[in-house]
């Protein structure tokens, strides 16, 4: 049985946490949130994934964020990890495949596409493809799903998503979740409540997981 990840200490020091982007997009894109969570004495690295347009099978990606990390933290050093969109899924297999769970305390997914989106028939790019709704890869990841619950997972997710489809592919199964309706997928990044949830779940003693997912609604 492995072992869960040791609860913080009130006086040990605050993670770092690791922000992997989405599709055509780098690491600017969590500018915003970068100084929000700096604001809160959280220390936020970015990464930029290359090739960036789905062209790249998710595992590659996957790997650079474990080369990264390493090559920012040290090797095996603990660290937190937050996902938007296509970088949910990159951060999922790093945490399912790539022994990140060994390290990652909390991990925080936006808009990630976990049981897949139908924007992405309209696309013929290998990564793209893995994100259709019951491509080999998401089968594989979910058939563990479950080893998640060694990893503090809290999933955001708005129903107004044009991008995820359907909207509801954005939950997990393990973990808090929590529910904020921004009109665009893209102010997930953006909007005030999403920036706070994404706060409250990195500060967060680890080992105050709670049972399955349950929604709750941001403030």
């Amino acid at each position: 049985m492995q072992a869960l990840p040791v609860p913080d200490t009130p006086a040990a020091p605050r993670r770092p946490v690791l922000l992997v982007h989405g599709i055509w997009k780098t690491g600017k894109t969590f500018a915003r949130m970068v100084r929000h969570l700096a604001a809160r004495g959280i220390e936020a690295h970015t990464i930029d994934l290359s090739p960036n347009d789905g062209s790249a099978p998710l595992e590659e990606l996957a790997a650079q964020l474990a080369a990264h990390a390493d090559r920012t933290f040290g090797a095996g050093a603990p660290f937190d990890l937050v996902g938007f969109s296509m970088g949910g899924l990159v951060s999922r297999y790093y945490l399912q495949r790539l022994g990140g769970a060994e390290r990652v305390g909390r991990f925080v997914s936006i808009s990630s596409p976990h049981h897949g989106t139908l924007t992405a028939h309209l696309t013929r790019q290998r990564g793209g493809v893995q994100m259709r709704p019951g491509s080999d890869f998401l089968r594989e990841l979910d058939g563990d799903v479950a080893s998640l619950g060694r990893v503090q997972v809290t999933s955001l997710w708005t129903p107004l998503d044009l991008m995820i489809l359907p909207p509801e592919s954005s939950r997990l199964p393990v973990g808090d979740e929590v529910l904020v309706a921004a009109p665009l997928h893209a102010l997930m990044l953006h909007d005030p409540r999403a920036l706070r949830a994404v706060a409250a779940a990195l500060e967060a003693p680890l080992g105050a997981r709670g049972g399955p997912a349950g929604v709750a609604p941001a403030g």
